[in-house]
């Protein structure tokens, strides 16, 4: 059986039963307008030409695949191979989003791009992609994550955009959420919320995807010409789900190639201090669309927590939720010590600090290795460079 989802979401924005626009009426149709627009402008070969030559010349695409050799021999098994989003103009993968949807709003005729973050990535590139276009930004992040992130913060300012702090409830990515989308709802008309994961209201699940889908374009390409063969597992960490769609949807009609998303076990699993919506979520809605996610008995969002900012959410993207059904990918869980123990790992075997988010998707690739034979194959998404972990980690460890 073919497993191609790629032709999804429906009409209704829907993959099977989850996503949709479980918003008022109102909000509907300004969300049917960005469809519309999107549908249209991002199929002319004036936006796609500009959006390639951008890949091109000013993030640093295509990506290089690396085989991590000296990780390889420490661990013993198969071979561990690294698509290095990392090495892109802001080092991460939320760049290939970001332009898009600021040539988006541009197109448009938008006057102010609103957005999100946790981490800090998804901030630094649309403030990025906001400067190179030239739209106002105005970026909402938690107080938390603002002292945990300085080093993105910074570059945000720099950049020029408006940095607002969420002090409500956890001071986390679900506020910064929260607190975003009202500032949109005060203008929709003339803002254009950049959502920064393949999450919320249709279309964002599927716009946010098929920008990112280039990873997976070029990895699996890139692959079948340096190793002749495609791999056999991929892998990638998994919050709202951004960089592991862009990864997947490449490969979800290879049958043979095992997809695993990799999301937050925190501080444990039994102890609620995760946050792994696949593992331990339930069926509902958040943030305008259906998903897994993590609830109380009343519906709402429970805290969540990971030591890594861009992990913190209590939903995840439809695309990934269908997946699991379907059994066409697997979700598991990485703690926050075994997330540490590949973040250092990595940096001193192979000179690659990676982002807190991918080191979980690192992690899971070390622990599976083993297991493995020497002539299986492991691609692991690093989706994110570590500078802004840097701080954070030598503290931690006294370093």
């Amino acid at each position: 059986m073919k497993h191609n989802t790629i032709p999804m979401p429906d009409e209704k924005g829907y993959f099977g039963e989850y996503g949709g626009q479980v918003i008022p009426p109102d909000l509907v149709a300004i969300m049917n307008d960005i469809n519309r627009a999107y549908q249209e402008i991002s199929k002319t070969p004036s936006f796609k030409d500009e959006l390639n030559d951008l890949y091109t010349h000013y993030v640093g695409r295509p990506s290089p695949i690396f085989y991590a050799k000296r990780l390889t021999e420490k661990l013993g098994g198969a071979k561990i191979f690294l698509k290095r989003e990392d090495l892109n103009h802001t080092g991460a993968h939320k760049i290939n989003h970001c332009l898009g949807e600021a040539l988006l709003a541009r197109h448009m005729g938008k006057t102010k791009v609103i957005a999100e973050t946790g981490a800090g990535q998804h901030g630094v590139a649309l403030a990025t992609a906001c400067a190179l276009v030239g739209i106002d930004c105005e970026i909402h992040m938690g107080e938390v994550d603002i002292e945990k992130e300085r080093p993105n913060v910074t570059k945000m300012k720099i950049l020029g955009c408006t940095l607002v702090p969420v002090s409500r409830g956890t001071r986390t990515l679900k506020d910064a959420v929260d607190s975003a989308f009202e500032e949109y709802l005060k203008d929709p008309v003339n803002f254009i919320y950049a959502i920064g994961s393949v999450v919320g209201p249709h279309p964002f699940p599927m716009m946010v995807r098929d920008f990112q889908s280039i990873i997976g374009k070029e990895a699996r390409a890139q692959f079948l010409e340096e190793q002749g063969r495609l791999p056999d597992v991929i892998t990638a960490c998994v919050g709202g789900g951004s960089n592991a769609i862009g990864l997947f949807t490449a490969f979800l009609d290879d049958e043979l190639v095992d997809i695993v998303g990799v999301e937050p076990a925190g501080r444990g699993l039994e102890k609620g201090e995760h946050a792994a919506t696949m593992s331990k979520g339930v069926k509902g809605a958040l943030h305008g669309f259906e998903c897994y996610n993590l609830q109380d008995q009343s519906g709402e969002p429970l805290p969540v927590y990971s030591i890594a900012s861009g992990l913190d959410y209590p939903g995840v993207g439809p695309q990934h939720c269908l997946l699991k059904d379907l059994g066409r990918a697997k979700y598991v869980a990485i703690d926050d010590e075994e997330c540490i123990d590949a973040f250092m790992t990595l940096s001193r075997v192979e000179g690659i600090i990676p982002a807190l988010e991918s080191a979980h998707a690192v992690a899971y690739a070390m622990k599976i290795a083993k297991k493995m034979s020497s002539n299986e194959t492991i691609l692991v998404n690093l989706s994110g460079r570590g500078d802004k972990d840097a701080d954070f980690i030598a503290d931690k460890l006294g370093l």
